[in-house]
Parts: C-alpha cells; sequence; structure tokens
C-alpha cells in the first residue's frame, strides 16, 4: 500500500475473485487507482477472464456461469436479438459487452467502472452518437434496457 503525500491516502486495488459462495480478496498495492486506459490494458492482457471493475474500483473476476445459466442467458440473448432486429430501432448486445457507467449509476457502477449485463440494448442514434474508438473499447453509454 502507498500513501499519496499530497493527497494522505492510502491506494490500493483490490482484486475480488468471485467464487461460488463469496469473493476470494486480493489487495495488489498501486501508486493510484487503474485509469480506463490501464483496466482496458488489463482486460486485454487477460481475454480468457469475465472481469468487472465496481464502482469503488474494485477489478472483480467472475467465475464461468453454470451450464444452466448459460443457457438462460442464451435464450435471454436470442429473444432480444430477434426482437431487435424486428423493432429496427436499437442495437441489442450479449453478456460479453462491457460499459462504462457515470458514477452514481445503480445497475452498473462508475465513469471508470466496467460491468456487463447479461442482456442489454440501446437505441441506434445514441449507439451511433459515440465515435468509432468508444464503440471498439468499454463504450461510455448506459443501456436503454438490460437484464
Amino acid at each position: 500500500m502507498r500513501v499519496l503525500a499530497e493527497e494522505n491516502i492510502a491506494v490500493t486495488t483490490t482484486l475480488l475473485i468471485q467464487t461460488e459462495t463469496t469473493p476470494l480478496r486480493i489487495s495488489l498495492p498501486a501508486i493510484a487507482p487503474m485509469t480506463r486506459e490501464e483496466f482496458y490494458a488489463f482486460c486485454q492482457a487477460n481475454r480468457d477472464l469475465r472481469i468487472e471493475r465496481t464502482a469503488a474500483g474494485d477489478v472483480v473476476i467472475m467465475p464461468p456461469a453454470f451450464s444452466d445459466t448459460g443457457n438462460r442467458n442464451f435464450n435471454l440473448a436470442v429473444q432480444l436479438g430477434i426482437w431487435a432486429e424486428l423493432d429496427g430501432t436499437g442495437l441489442g448486445f450479449d453478456s460479453s459487452a462491457g460499459f462504462t457507467l457515470s458514477k452514481g449509476a445503480t445497475r452498473f457502477s462508475y465513469g471508470d467502472a466496467s460491468r456487463t449485463p447479461d442482456a442489454s440494448w440501446i437505441k441506434t442514434e445514441r449507439w451511433n452518437a459515440l465515435t468509432e474508438e468508444e464503440k471498439a473499447s468499454f463504450a461510455p453509454i448506459c443501456p436503454d434496457a438490460c437484464d
């Protein structure tokens, strides 16, 4: 743990590895919390892991979904995809899509936090307002609908 001199606060990154019953907590010393770019690089370097970040900046590594959960998520994504195609006013996203949300959001988390809903939908005009770079990362947008 390092104390920042000018602010006199201790900074650590907490790594939570989710197990069946309780998260395994690992504290990593840090000079400062991970930036959005550093978190993105961390996720890129660990593509086989399901990684999220909380509003507090804690990194959460989720276990694979159980088989029955995977089936429910698949069916949900299929139904959302069919509806999105028929409706034509937005885009559907599956459980692998992460979004960066503004501080204070309740469903996911903070502006430098990234969470992944099981399925989500965003209006086309809102999605098209993002830059290509934003779309190719953890898009800074709160889905219009999610589960």
